[in-house]
């Protein structure tokens, strides 16, 4: 289809012949073209159909063959961890109780009511988790300690320190407190042979453990190694400072110089030329 317009030039009117619109739809097409496009439409709609079907059967298929098997495995995820959820909130609770328990002895030990907080220990040490269960058995043990009964301390502590499932540092304390409590009954190559593992530089426990074991090695005449230890033991700033001084003057007594920096020491005891200065008090 054609556009005309008209043009007035100088007075007379002309008929112009427009340009054709830029149609998608070229109305000059051939019928072949047009049959063309509609048989290629038709096929273009009947794979799309063919496809959707096809998609369809698969996802029968698929239904049929696995669906039962694919919906099982979905129930079994959900109830593990449906069931996980309540571990962890039983486990939660059980701390809580077993942590509960605990306050509510030491403050019985505390007030003096050592009978009774020792009792009350008793349950957590037949069913608890192996921390609380631990706890508890360090505690009864310091119980039996006051009241006299050193063979039964030493015997909870032991049960502690062969306990594989109590946390390593409680395992280690009552490794110490065993020791110290059957220190008596015990060669002084059991208490090195015990002790000598936890006895060493930055190790929590190196102070206790070590002084120990330099008590022991003077018991077999080595006092050579026990100075060397009682040095270590006074010159590491992480074990508490009375510690540290008791090891001091022992290293001392046995040749060994503990002191590394000896104006710091002079300053925490004192100066002697301080205290001698006039007007010093």
């Amino acid at each position: 289809m054609y556009h005309s317009g008209r043009a007035v030039r100088g007075g007379e009117t002309r008929q112009l012949a427009l340009i054709p619109k830029n149609n998608s739809k070229n109305p000059l097409a051939t019928p072949e073209e047009k049959r063309a496009k509609r048989e290629a439409a038709a096929e273009d709609v009947l794979l799309r159909e063919v496809d959707e079907a096809v998609r369809q059967d698969q996802m029968s298929n698929f239904a049929a063959n696995y669906g039962k098997q694919l919906i099982a495995a979905i129930v079994l995820c959900l109830a593990a961890f449906g069931g996980y959820l309540y571990w962890q909130s039983q486990q939660e609770a059980g701390m809580e109780r077993d942590s509960e328990a605990l306050v509510a002895a030491l403050d019985q030990i505390e007030a003096g009511n050592l009978d009774s907080g020792s009792a009350a220990l008793d349950p957590l040490i037949a069913d608890s988790n192996p921390g609380a269960e631990a706890t508890a058995r360090l505690l009864k043990a310091g119980v039996a300690l006051q009241q006299g009964n050193a063979r039964q301390a030493a015997e909870l502590f032991a049960a502690v320190a062969a306990d594989e499932d109590a946390p390593p540092a409680l395992r280690d304390i009552a490794t110490i407190r065993s020791v110290a409590t059957s220190y008596d009954t015990m060669k002084p190559a059991d208490i090195i042979a015990r002790l000598k593992p936890l006895a060493v530089p930055g190790n929590p426990f190196f102070g206790s453990a070590g002084e120990l074991v330099a008590m022991a090695y003077l018991e077999q005449g080595k006092q050579k190694e026990a100075g060397a230890l009682f040095a270590s033991i006074a010159k590491d700033e992480t074990v508490p400072e009375g510690l540290r001084s008791r090891s001091r003057q022992m290293a001392g007594l046995y040749g060994v110089d503990a002191i590394e920096d000896v104006d710091k020491v002079l300053e925490q005891l004192g100066s002697p030329q301080e205290a001698a200065a006039p007007g010093a008090q």
